[in-house]
């Protein structure tokens, strides 16, 4: 399962702007990847204006947080790994979140052929196996990827 982290982020930065809101990111500055003005990093953490008319080219994707901006008079590229996130808020307000440590999560293997109950997956597919012949006249659905339809 993908991280949360990058599609919380990205929507809090449009909501913060869209309430007329400077978005600041707290950045955990010690961990691997972390591109950032090392003057002016403190106690492992930098706090980093990513307002628009501080940054240019800015860039929130599932891995990094990437942009470029002035330090001292000095253009550099900033990159933060998602992981490297600690926070987003507004400067005006002080709301926004903290980001907590997502667990780990287990990619799924693709050789796994035992169906778990608890899956919803597998609850999808046992409902469509139980419901398709009770519809008359109905085509049954595609075996693509599994969808929910209501039922009366």
């Amino acid at each position: 399962m993908l991280s949360s982290r990058p599609y919380l982020a990205r929507g809090l930065y449009e909501w913060l702007l869209d309430n007329e809101q400077t978005p600041y990111v707290v950045v955990d500055a010690e961990q691997p990847g972390v591109k950032v003005p090392r003057q002016f990093v403190q106690n492992g953490q930098i706090v980093l204006n990513v307002g628009p008319a501080a940054v240019r080219d800015l860039a929130i994707d599932n891995a990094c947080l990437a942009f470029h901006a002035s330090f001292g008079g000095q253009s550099m590229q900033v990159v933060v790994p998602m992981s490297a996130l600690v926070a987003i808020y507004a400067r005006e307000s002080g709301v926004g979140m903290v980001f907590g440590h997502e667990p780990v999560m287990p990619e799924p293997q693709a050789d796994d052929t035992e169906t778990s109950e608890a899956s919803p997956l597998s609850s999808v597919e046992r409902e469509e196996a139980t419901t398709e012949g009770d519809d008359e006249g109905e085509t049954p659905p595609s075996r693509g990827r599994p969808s929910l339809r209501v039922i009366k």
